[in-house]
């Protein structure tokens, strides 16, 4: 009977999802080309193609820059996963509104998507140095043309 009792206090104190899921993930980071620095709003940071370890409750943004190349920025956010709602499930079966809680605070119902986060950095080509610093060049205007001569009147 004792084990019985606390198997239930256990079920009752852990969420399901964080027991069976855990609190992490694992999100990859790929860019076109490699070796671009990615660093994301919660304060990682790698170099592609790289892997970090983020909590399954933080949303963010991955921003990847490369010399020579424009910086992009993509959200990363959160989804519900099937094994997320069966662990739900399990914690309103098993009476364990705790659980419940527990889920709901360390995001162990979701994943990140997109993942792997994958981009393809475009050249930073800079403009022709005769382009620079100047405004670009209008279309020459024709000047009105000039109105006929008026008939002068003849003198006789």
């Amino acid at each position: 009977m004792r084990l019985v009792v606390v198997f239930a206090l256990a079920a009752m104190c852990g969420g399901c999802a964080t027991v069976i899921r855990g609190t992490t993930d694992q999100v990859g980071f790929n860019s076109t080309p490699s070796g671009a620095e990615v660093h994301t709003s919660n304060g990682l940071g790698c170099i592609t193609p790289c892997t970090l370890t983020v909590k399954k409750n933080e949303e963010f943004i991955a921003t990847f820059q490369k010399d020579g190349f424009v910086p992009q920025q993509i959200p990363v956010s959160r989804q519900v996963v099937g094994a997320g709602v069966a662990a739900t499930a399990g914690n309103i079966v098993l009476g364990g509104v705790i659980g419940l809680g527990v889920d709901a605070a360390t995001g162990a119902g979701f994943e990140h998507v997109p993942n792997p986060v994958s981009v393809v950095l475009l050249p930073d080509v800079p403009p022709p140095p005769a382009a620079r610093g100047k405004s670009p060049k209008k279309p020459a205007t024709a000047a009105p043309a000039a109105p006929p001569p008026s008939p002068e009147p003849s003198k006789t």
